[in-house]
């Protein structure tokens, strides 16, 4: 497993404004997108204890903007882990235009998640599956 996850995207008319380019809050959602790809691929039973009262939260999310992007731009959306404390991860994130001379750097954002469980109306802290621990660890960067 390479050091980060990355989830490729094209970008859509829909994805964009009135100017053209890429309305700024589809990069948050494209972190969103590379996350649930990344347990879909490396800790696909997660996604079946998300249906049986585990939940990942996200506690914080940001993202700095260095160029812009339009419509059909291809892009690299690469996520790493930066941090684990206890129920809490903070994956980091760089979003690369690709294009035949080489790529580009887009963006850089953030996200903080909590493992959390369901116990009747309360949600309380728990550990992080042991699938997705192993498969965070192999892209701490």
């Amino acid at each position: 497993m390479q050091p980060y996850y990355e989830y490729r995207h094209v970008v859509s008319f829909e994805e964009t404004n009135l100017v053209g380019n890429v309305y700024y809050t589809n990069h948050l959602h494209w972190q969103g997108r590379c996350r649930e790809f990344f347990l879909r691929d490396h800790a696909p039973d997660v996604v079946e204890q998300l249906q049986n009262g585990l939940a990942l939260v996200t506690v914080r999310v940001s993202c700095s903007y260095l160029a812009e992007l339009v419509a059909f731009d291809e892009l690299a959306v690469r996520m790493w882990l930066e941090a684990t404390t206890q129920n809490r991860a903070t994956m980091r994130f760089e979003y690369w235009r690709q294009k035949s001379e080489g790529e580009e750097l887009i963006a850089r954002g953030e996200q903080q998640i909590a493992s959390m469980r369901r116990v009747g109306d309360e949600m309380v802290p728990t550990p992080f599956p042991e699938s997705m621990r192993e498969a965070m660890a192999a892209m701490a960067g």
